[in-house]
């Protein structure tokens, strides 16, 4: 069983937070993560992963337009994303900087595509998923292994 983690990082702090949430996923035995940029993702990418957890950099309070266009471009897999699980992380230059909405902004596309949405579990924020300023310090690093885990677990128990 496999969950993508997919993103879009300019300068390289929300790649870092991608591969935490990536170990996170592999952490958890039957499930492996397909680790993919806004680039490189497939419609057969979405299609055969169980769940997606997708981060983007905050974009003026919302997500990257690069992974905007992948949700608008797969629109046509809709129908075959339903009930997988779906979850989202973001990282910002500034304290205040939108995180929330970013994640917000992911979810509601998770949403529409008919997906089961999930935030962070309770052991890290139990919040709508992994956020942090800047470079991922050690602290967020965990809670993005935590949030690939629940989502891994959560595929799981749905298969």
């Amino acid at each position: 069983m496999q969950v993508l983690v997919l993103y879009y990082s300019k300068g390289g702090n929300t790649r870092k937070l991608a591969e935490y949430v990536a170990e996170g996923v592999a952490s958890v035995e039957g499930v492996r993560p397909l680790l993919r940029t806004t680039r490189e993702v497939t419609k057969e990418d979405f299609v055969d992963s169980a769940g997606i957890i997708a981060g983007s950099p905050v974009y003026f309070g919302g997500m990257a337009a690069d992974l905007k266009r992948v949700f608008d471009e797969f629109v046509g897999v809709r129908k075959k994303m339903e009930n997988k699980v779906g979850a989202a992380f973001a990282t910002s230059g500034d304290p205040t900087g939108g995180k929330e909405t970013t994640i917000l902004s992911i979810l509601q596309c998770f949403l529409i595509y008919g997906m089961i949405v999930v935030g962070d579990p309770l052991s890290a924020t139990g919040h709508y998923g992994v956020a942090c300023v800047g470079a991922p310090d050690e602290k967020t690093a965990e809670n993005a292994r935590k949030l690939g885990r629940r989502v891994a677990e959560l595929c799981l128990k749905l298969a």
